[in-house]
């Protein structure tokens, strides 16, 4: 019993944003579809792409704090960064995605571009391969998935939920979920998310203040359907998590310390987000919808943190964990708007039934930030084991300043044309694309440089199914990813490297045999690999190619046991590096062997009783294009139970997780950046349904 979840149950014709939720599959972990931006909603079998769709109850027994918790559950995702550290980043397909390349409703830049609290999801939607056919350019560069955040809605029925919380060793919250409707046909409804927690979590002697509020309100007519988000997203964290780098020619890997050290005594860290949006479907006739959504986010980071770059080495802490420490401030704000528009038609020619979308892709984003840094002189010895306290930061604070401004448009118009008795699906399409870029100075405001590009991109895929609950697939996507504009900390700092394409090419099987379903995909991507160089400076070394195989299996084994597996194997090849002599080595930081399984099974002997466990194993990855020094592999288990029952005619569910079990302590890394993942982490609740 997973408590309150679903979609609304609500809608007619739209375009899959506010209409019926695709149902949960076999198990209820899983949904049977899901959103696919400009090619609308689709049941899984009819799309010719990988996809997962995670449901809130997945979520909720699992105890997520973050959607990155739940990701995981998928071998091809895996996180680059731990709890309470600065923002979550993610590896999918062997490619890094950054936080602020997930999407809201189908739209980027709108959620926190540190994490997103899991408090507010109804689904996470995961898309393997370059998503920027089907959402528009991604503004953090992402190719090798999309991640797509379906906030909670009211449902028919009204109910309060409160749920306490708890983290180990001493982290206490209480979460709020409420819903009703009204109208005369319950159009109208409203739903509240509310979050407060305060205390020690996984670092020691640090603490982690959260403050969330989601309020959703909608209406759902018989042809005009209509949301509104609002989300306010505050955390307080002293003694975040700590990373840093690691010299590129270490001849052994240093042990990772505890996952609840802290390398960096002293740090502070302020995020506040804060973001509305709205959503529109109207449907003109019964074959022609209209529909749009606009957002606006406004973000801030301040933060005390230690720039761990080491004076006389390479860089990074050597194999002894030693390095130089100086202490900074670098406080920084985004404010981003973001939308689209579009048309979507459902009619027949002859024997061919098309659904056809054309939409416009709108987004727009000022960054600035201040950074002041003691001097090298300033700088004092460390170690990852025995961490020296930061010193104090002997420059002034200064109000951040605008540094770059990014604007990305496009116009895409697809097709998806079914025959055969829904035998065949073919889809195709084209994307427009658009990208401005410019830098500046944050002195002067003086624009320091400017970059305009622009690409067409061709979408096709084919779904063939010889019986109904089997689909062969293939398709082939290219993207434009708007070039990065080089931050601080690098010798070409402020500096707009070029756009460049990316391209996917991917053939799959999915089976579904009743209450489990089966995939399997084979997939290459290829993109330029971006480094930092001898000179610490930001640019692309040539190409990486990945080629990679996905197998996975989700739903229910039997009444009472339900689950899911995957593994993928990798093969992050260097195609094109500067250094000819790195030609065919393994890309830097990525695992070519990830396997993601968990099991829920109903006890017989206690009503109400179900027993969990998840593994999570990650094979070695190299330090460096070189290849000459490889991270060891690891491997997670966690365990847990969920007692659901009645109490005083109202729902009642107890929770308790233990992430971690072993203790086992291993490096998360993207190659020479790492950080030490999470300890043995106790995770318990409790939520009453009134």
């Amino acid at each position: 019993m997973a408590g309150p979840s679903g979609g609304t149950g609500r809608g007619g014709q739209g375009v899959g944003l506010l209409k019926d939720l695709p149902p949960p599959y076999a198990g209820g972990q899983f949904a049977r579809g899901g959103s696919l931006g400009v090619l609308g909603t689709r049941d899984a079998l009819n799309t010719p792409f990988s996809t997962v769709n995670f449901t809130q109850q997945v979520i909720q027994d699992q105890q997520a704090r973050t959607a990155a918790d739940t990701l995981v559950n998928d071998a091809s995702v895996r996180l680059t960064t731990a709890s309470n550290g600065f923002s979550d980043t993610f590896q999918i397909r062997g490619f890094e995605v950054q936080a602020q390349d997930v999407g809201l409703n189908g739209l980027y830049g709108l959620v926190s571009s540190n994490r997103v609290a899991a408090q507010y999801i109804e689904r996470i939607e995961l898309l393997k391969g370059p998503g920027a056919f089907m959402y528009g350019i991604p503004p953090g560069g992402s190719v090798g998935g999309s991640i797509n955040i379906v906030t909670k809605r009211a449902l028919d029925v009204p109910f309060v939920q409160v749920t306490p919380q708890y983290i180990s060793p001493g982290n206490f919250g209480v979460h709020v979920d409420a819903s009703t409707r009204g109208g005369e046909n319950k159009e109208w409804g409203v739903r509240f998310n509310g979050l407060a927690r305060d205390g020690e979590a996984t670092i020691r002697d640090g603490n982690l203040r959260t403050g969330l509020g989601a309020l959703s309100l909608d209406y759902q007519g018989e042809r005009l359907r209509w949301a509104l988000d609002v989300i306010s997203q505050n955390d307080d964290t002293k003694n975040f998590r700590p990373q840093i780098g690691l010299q590129s020619d270490i001849a052994i890997i240093p042990h990772p310390p505890s996952g609840r050290s802290n390398w960096f005594p002293g740090t502070q860290l302020q995020q506040r987000d804060n973001t509305v949006a709205s959503f529109l479907e109207y449907d003109l006739t019964d074959w022609l919808t209209a529909y749009g959504g606009i957002g606006y986010r406004a973000g801030s980071n301040r933060q005390t943190f230690p720039d761990y770059r080491v004076f006389g080495f390479p860089s990074g802490a050597d194999v002894l964990g030693n390095f130089r420490l100086v202490n900074a401030f670098y406080d920084s704000y985004s404010s981003t708007v973001s939308g689209n528009a579009g048309l979507k038609a459902r009619f027949d020619t002859g024997f061919i039934n098309h659904s056809v979308n054309l939409v416009y892709t709108g987004f727009t984003r000022e960054d600035g930030y201040a950074y002041v840094a003691n001097s090298a002189d300033e700088s004092v010895p460390s170690n990852i084991y025995r961490p020296a306290p930061l010193p104090v930061v002997t420059g002034e604070r200064i109000a951040p300043q605008r540094y770059a401004g990014t604007t990305l448009t496009s116009v895409a118009v697809a097709d998806t044309m079914t025959a055969f008795d829904d035998t065949v699906l073919l889809t195709a399409g084209v994307r427009y694309q658009m990208v401005n870029q410019k830098s500046y100075d944050t002195v002067t405001q003086a624009r320091t440089s400017e970059y305009d590009a622009d690409a067409t991109s061709p979408l096709a895929g084919i779904v063939f199914k010889p019986w109904k609950n089997v689909s062969l697939y293939a398709n082939y996507a290219e993207g434009l990813t708007a070039g990065t504009i080089v931050g601080p900390g690098y010798s070409n700092a402020g500096a707009i490297l070029s756009p460049y394409k990316s391209d996917q090419q991917e053939v799959g099987i999915k089976v579904d045999w009743g209450t489990i379903t089966t995939t399997a995909a084979l997939f290459q991507i290829s993109r330029p690999d971006q480094v930092q160089t001898a000179t610490n400076a930001l640019a692309y070394n040539g190409e990486q190619r990945n080629q990679g195989l996905e197998l996975s299996a989700f739903g229910a084994l039997a009444p009472t046991l339900r689950g899911f597996a995957s593994a993928t194997f990798l093969r992050p090849e260097l195609t094109k590096p500067i250094d000819p002599l790195q030609r065919g080595n393994d890309a830097a930081g990525v695992p070519d062997l990830t396997v993601s399984a968990g099991l829920e099974w109903d006890t017989p002997w206690v009503p109400g009783l179900a027993l969990n466990g998840r593994v999570l194993y990650t094979s070695g990855s190299y330090l460096t294009g070189a290849n000459t020094v490889r991270f060891p592999d690891w491997t997670r288990f966690d365990l847990g139970f969920r007692y659901a029952t009645i109490l005083d005619d109202r729902p009642f569910v107890f929770r308790f997780n233990v992430e971690n079990v072993a203790d086992n302590r291993y490096w998360l890394t993207t190659g020479t950046f790492v950080t030490v993942a999470s300890p043995r982490t106790f995770v318990v609740s409790a939520s009453y349904t009134f």
